[in-house]
């Protein structure tokens, strides 16, 4: 598995899941830059796999939901660094919705990341158009509009 960092290229495919003018982001924290940052749910595309069968097995393995109404919004190239290393991604941007509605009246869920639990929120948007939350990646808000 190529890791962030790792000098190449990653594949990535995320969903934003849309309710009431906010979008549900899982919290980041880069160390050395001692910041936070909000990131939709998603992962990596592994070969062979077509990026919504990458997106509907990655949220069924973070969240165990299923999810319906999938429909692609474009595509973003993400050239940043993180927690000190260099990092190059290519990520595939959908729009979708969960079947289990009770999700969207969460104030917060819980996230497994290959056995690492994190926290997803439902962000503003207008928060991250104000500057007061950052959200990735970068060109992310200008597709949801």
């Amino acid at each position: 598995m190529t890791e962030p960092g790792s000098n190449e290229i990653r594949p990535l495919v995320i969903c934003v899941f849309r309710y009431e003018n906010k979008f549900l982001a899982a919290l980041g924290t880069d160390t050395v830059k001692k910041n936070e940052f909000y990131r939709p749910l998603g992962g990596r595309i592994e070969f062979g796999e077509r990026s919504e069968d990458a997106l509907r097995r990655e949220i069924m393995e973070e969240l165990g939901q299923q999810i319906i109404n999938v429909k692609y919004l474009g595509t973003l190239e993400n050239v940043f660094s993180y927690n000190g290393k260099s990092c190059h991604e290519l990520v595939l941007v959908y729009d979708g919705e969960f079947i289990n509605k009770e999700l969207y009246e969460m104030t917060e869920i819980d996230v497994d990341e290959e056995n690492i639990w994190y926290k997803a929120h439902w962000i503003s948007v207008e928060d991250c158009e104000s500057g007061k939350v950052t959200v990735y990646p970068e060109g992310l808000l200008e597709l949801l509009s």
